[in-house]
């Protein structure tokens, strides 16, 4: 039988405009939420200009707490450029 994966976007898509910054702890802790309630794909965070999106400056800090946290969570991020993968 063939099969779906959908995948939560919020964290990147969903707080990229918001105005007030979201620690990283609390990122976190939303990621082991959205797991808790079932989530098993997500798209965590973007390697973006830190310049032009904020709110995703914190992208290479939080990557490896959520693979330490959460291993079994299939995790994506968003690499829109070559600056992108060099972070």
């Amino acid at each position: 039988m063939e099969s779906i994966v959908i995948t939560e976007v919020a964290l990147r898509d969903g707080l990229q405009n918001q105005a007030v910054t979201v620690a990283t702890p609390d990122k976190l802790q939303l990621i082991r939420l959205l797991a808790q309630a079932g989530v098993t794909s997500l798209e965590a965070t973007s390697f973006v200009s830190p310049k032009a999106v904020p709110q995703m400056a914190d992208a290479a800090e939080l990557v490896p707490q959520v693979l330490s946290a959460l291993p079994d969570l299939r995790m994506s991020v968003l690499v829109p450029n070559a600056k992108g993968l060099e972070r």
